[in-house]
């Protein structure tokens, strides 16, 4: 089912975490960490590693970084961890984490520990029965932007991120970083990004309104209520997290927002916001406005530029399965993912819609 519980799986293989020296550093760190130390996966997910760490009844989440090289500033549980130490505070779909280690002698990597919150994730199909229920798909659309609206709401300084991260001139180092990360990412079967590349490098906006940004906001990020998916349990991923311009959020947002009628080209790694219920794009976009009171004369070009970033982010993980770094067989398919997306957005380039 691909509305899942995040049930996990028995550790792959090639993702195994020595616990010869991290048992004895979580049983002095972590609460009430007594009982047989329990290691399990979380299968899902596409690049960060998250494992369920089990001490007797309590249990708790371990996230690191994927194997193998990672682009400069991507999978910074040094951030992750920053944010998710005291977000909380005032955005309760934050999940807290409790501990940051950045000894290398431990498992080889930084890693963090947070809280573990259930609930279900909806990837790439909404599950029976919600499927076929339009009134609850409305809701869960309209929550994703509202809790949007709350996040970028909120005052850095009141939560302890005053200082956090580098506003000043973002936007344009985002697009920097992310064209310099898909060259960087090509395979041969990938097609080079031309012109797409250069219709957002010669449209970039002026940056208008900066918040806390997720960086990283869409269905899957997200647990749902198993009894009612239109109710928020946390929002996960917080790893690209920044302050910024708050229409890069909505903007991957909308990116990765499929209305009904789209092919299954078009579906292909996007949310499935095409089930009877959800809001259009353009009625998502609307209650951002009226709720947030924003500017939204330079969304389209926020959502072309977060079409081309999920094009390099899945990039990249092909990357890693293309060079041997990773056997997860979820991930072959993602070279025709990219083609796809590069296709979608020079589509909404030439049509000028979002």
């Amino acid at each position: 089912m691909t509305g899942q519980s995040l049930d996990t799986i028995e550790v792959r293989p090639e993702e195994q975490i020595d616990t010869v020296r991290l048992e004895p550093y979580l049983r002095e760190r972590l609460p009430d960490a007594e009982g047989a130390l329990e290691v399990r996966q979380f299968g899902g997910g596409h690049a960060n590693l998250t494992y369920l760490i089990r001490f007797g009844a309590r249990e708790w989440v371990l996230r690191r970084p994927p194997l193998g090289p990672v682009p400069p500033s991507a999978h910074d549980m040094r951030r992750e961890h920053r944010v998710l130490s005291t977000l909380y505070r005032g955005f309760p779909q934050a999940p807290r984490s409790y501990l940051l280690c950045t000894d290398h002698s431990i498992i080889g990597a930084d890693f963090f520990v947070m809280e573990r919150r259930h609930g279900i994730v909806i990837r790439a199909d909404v599950p029976e029965p919600w499927s076929a229920r339009p009134d609850v798909l409305r809701r869960l659309g309209d929550t994703l932007i509202d809790d949007l609206v709350a996040l970028h709401a909120i005052e850095p300084a009141s939560v302890g991120l005053g200082d956090f991260g580098n506003p000043e001139g973002y936007v344009e180092r985002q697009l920097t970083r992310w064209v310099e990360r898909w060259y960087n990412a090509l395979t041969p079967d990938v097609g080079p990004g031309e012109p797409f590349i250069g219709w957002i490098r010669q449209s970039m906006p002026v940056p208008r309104r900066t918040v806390l940004l997720h960086n990283d906001y869409k269905l899957d990020n997200t647990l749902r209520d198993a009894e009612d998916p239109a109710r928020t349990v946390a929002v996960l991923d917080w790893d690209m997290s920044t302050r910024g311009e708050a229409l890069m959020d909505l903007g991957e947002l909308l990116a990765l927002w499929v209305e009904r009628g789209a092919s299954p080209a078009e579906r292909l790694g996007r949310m499935p916001t095409w089930y009877e219920g959800f809001p259009t794009r353009r009625e998502a976009a609307e209650r951002y406005a009226l709720r947030s009171g924003a500017d939204m004369s330079d969304l389209r070009w926020y959502v072309v530029f977060n079409v081309f970033r999920y094009a390099v982010i899945l990039q990249q993980i092909y990357l890693r399965y293309s060079r041997g770094q990773t056997h997860d067989q979820r991930f072959a398919d993602f070279g025709a993912r990219v083609n796809a997306l590069m296709a979608h957005g020079l589509d909404l380039i030439e049509s000028g819609e979002f």
